[in-house]
């Protein structure tokens, strides 16, 4: 039985994109293949509804630093369990590794989401940007297989890091399983009235930060006719552009229209099943699980033309220029008035999607487990 160490630090600490991609992916593997052993090394460990299928669960090892341990423990101390509990194979799930596992006698695989930090340098301070390039090029070197989660990041790091092309696979990312189930009328209606949900909405889900181009939604409303007031409701949390964001709303007298909610991990399907659309013109992803979140939700998308987001979405999802107000808002009026395209655009998306099932992607990921080991 071979033991698998992973990088758990986001599994266990962060609950949105890599913390999302960590949990699936050691779920997925321990369902479909429970001969693995697993072991989750991590610095310290939130307990929440998120974390708790994997406290006091046989099937998974964690492991946390020492009392006097704890002082560079992930960087390079880690190294000295990973020996201890003779790992078989290494996968750090977020970008990183530890130091001087190269001389270890085990392979080490590294997962790496994007180089947002490449493309728009000047939304990082110079500090994060020193150490996301400096972990990520010392990931890629020194692992044996880098797993990139998009076509889009894989070519980035040909162009930024010149990493070989056959050192790196394509794995795409799968979403939460309850995504993938069908919810009751009487259900959804339940959780409509727990967060005080219109009848009818746009959805968008994600962090309020300028990348993400929040802002541009907005103004596309704005150019919708009078017909196609939806209301619009944002799922996320921001700090200095949200408040941008809320002064435009204030300004043009749009706060009936926008609804601002925080919900539970757990609802989150019954909202996204609920919607009318989604929209996610995000200026750049590593891959956006958003966009299969919907998919899977059968709701029609419409996202951006560039980056991963045509990967993500397929090409029955609405593609636009995300820089375009009026391109956006023509997207929006064209899925919410021609219900034929609607329902095209949901039917071929979420067969489209089937792709990004949690049991299709596990057995790439054993597959190149295999290889390795």
């Amino acid at each position: 039985m071979n033991r698998i160490g992973f990088d758990a630090k986001r599994l266990f600490n962060n609950f949105t994109g890599l913390g999302n991609y960590s949990r699936t992916l050691v779920k997925n593997l321990m369902y479909y293949h429970p001969e693995y052993e697993c072991f989750l090394y991590t610095p310290s460990v939130q307990k929440n509804q998120d974390t708790q299928s994997f406290l006091n669960n046989p099937s998974y090892s964690i492991q946390t630093p020492g009392r006097f341990e704890k002082t560079g423990w992930r960087s390079y101390r880690v190294r000295h369990q990973l020996s201890r509990h003779k790992i078989d194979l290494y996968h750090g799930l977020s970008n990183e590794i530890p130091l001087g596992l190269k001389r270890k006698p085990f392979p080490v695989i590294v997962t790496i989401h994007d180089l947002i930090y490449k493309h728009f340098p000047k939304q990082y301070p110079s500090s994060d940007r020193f150490f996301y390039d400096q972990k990520t090029r010392y990931a890629c070197k020194n692992s044996d297989l880098v797993v990139a989660i998009s076509t889009s990041t894989k070519q980035d790091l040909i162009q930024f890091y010149q990493v070989p092309e056959e050192k790196i696979k394509v794995i795409y990312q799968s979403c939460a399983e309850h995504f993938f189930q069908e919810k009751s009328e009487a259900l959804i209606e339940k959780i409509t009235q727990k967060y005080q949900l219109p009848s009818e909405y746009m959805l968008y889900v994600g962090s309020i930060t300028e990348r993400k181009n929040l802002l541009n939604i907005i103004k596309a409303m704005k150019l919708l006719p009078k017909d196609m007031d939806l209301p619009f409701v944002i799922v996320g949390g921001g700090k200095g552009y949200k408040q941008t964001v809320l002064e435009y709303i204030h300004e043009h007298q749009l706060e009936q229209y926008i609804h601002f909610i925080q919900p539970d991990n757990e609802d989150l399907p019954f909202i996204y099943q609920k919607a009318e659309l989604f929209l996610y013109p995000s200026l750049f992803e590593g891959f956006g699980i958003p966009i299969i979140e919907a998919l899977f939700s059968k709701t029609p998308v419409i996202t951006s033309n560039c980056s991963s987001m045509p990967e993500a979405g397929g090409p029955d999802s609405f593609l636009i220029n995300p820089t375009d107000p009026g391109e956006i808002a023509y997207a929006i009026d064209k899925t919410l008035s021609d219900s034929k395209f609607r329902d095209q655009m949901v039917e071929k998306g979420y067969t489209y999607a089937q792709r990004f099932k949690g049991e299709v992607l596990t057995e790439k990921l054993v597959s190149v487990y295999d290889q390795l080991l």
